[in-house]
């Protein structure tokens, strides 16, 4: 079983590493993916590169070689960003949302609100509130002291985890992180919910059944990764730590740090003429390089 479960991690991992630096790759080098809407998705699976890198290779050497410990700086570091580039993915799926919102109940104007300035803004605003989330909640966790047990109930340095074996009462800091999970997880929720109410309501309206088929597939695709990937998250970081065991937030937490990142290149590329069709013209390249 632990062969079995090992294998599986491993093949995941490099799924998820090779998809979505497909999808980058592919988006970069096709002309006709060279939108808002494709660059931002360029940056979500560049983000999914690191953030699955940030732990799973530790847990894999750890599971081969048996090297389950960690220094407290690299517990530290893995935390930070771990929480950094998480928190800035929260924020990139809630602007993705902005962008479809753009697209679809104001296409006229979609080109001046979604300019390359635009664009660049909003990836730079993830980035550093996604380092802002993560330097206050490293911080914040690491100055408790762990006087007791140094064993984590965890296949990495997550918040929850380490405050388990802190010596001192940590009430007041949870309900600071709280605060924190409304502000990253609850706001953009609510945001992409306001977005996705109005896109619907402009889709309804939608006279042409191909606009209203190719808007619905195109909004569907950021649905099902935007539910992927808050729910673990706010199934681990809102609800209270009685609602949940170590091996619940084990499987919830395999489930958003492997699991998602490999499905985000899938569920886009499935569910869109326009990448799979840039993914043909690059296959049909590839041949005919070959046979010449």
């Amino acid at each position: 079983m632990h062969l079995f479960l090992f294998s599986m991690v491993v093949v995941v991992y490099i799924l998820a590493m090779t998809g979505n630096a497909a999808m980058v790759l592919l988006i970069w080098a096709d002309a006709r993916l060279h939108t808002p809407m494709y660059f931002l998705l360029s940056q979500l699976s560049f983000l999914d590169i690191f953030f699955t890198s940030v732990t799973v290779p530790k847990m894999i050497v750890g599971s081969l070689f048996g090297w389950t410990s960690i220094s407290f700086g690299g517990c530290g570091a893995q935390m930070f960003f771990f929480m950094f580039l998480g928190a800035a993915e929260c924020l990139l799926l809630a602007l993705m949302a902005y962008d479809r919102y753009v697209a679809i109940c104001n296409p006229l104007r979609y080109p001046i609100l979604m300019n390359c300035q635009t664009c660049l803004l909003m990836v730079v605003a993830s980035w550093l509130g996604g380092s802002l989330n993560a330097s206050v909640q490293t911080v914040m966790t690491l100055q408790f002291p762990y006087c007791g047990s140094r064993k984590i109930a965890h296949f990495f340095c997550e918040v929850p985890s380490l405050l388990m074996l802190a010596c001192e009462d940590t009430t007041a800091y949870e309900q600071v992180l709280f605060v924190t999970g409304v502000v990253v997880l609850l706001v953009p929720i609510a945001f992409i919910t306001t977005s996705y109410a109005l896109i619907l309501m402009a889709v309804l309206r939608m006279r042409s059944v191909e606009g209203r088929r190719k808007a619905l597939a195109t909004c569907s695709s950021h649905l099902t990764v935007v539910n992927l990937f808050y729910g673990p998250l706010v199934y681990t970081y809102m609800l209270p730590a009685s609602y949940h065991s170590p091996g619940q937030d084990d499987v919830v937490s395999v489930f958003y740090t492997v699991l998602t990142p490999m499905l985000n290149p899938v569920i886009y590329s499935l569910r869109n003429k326009e990448v799979t069709g840039a993914m043909k013209k690059v296959i049909g390249k590839c041949r005919v390089s070959r046979t010449s």
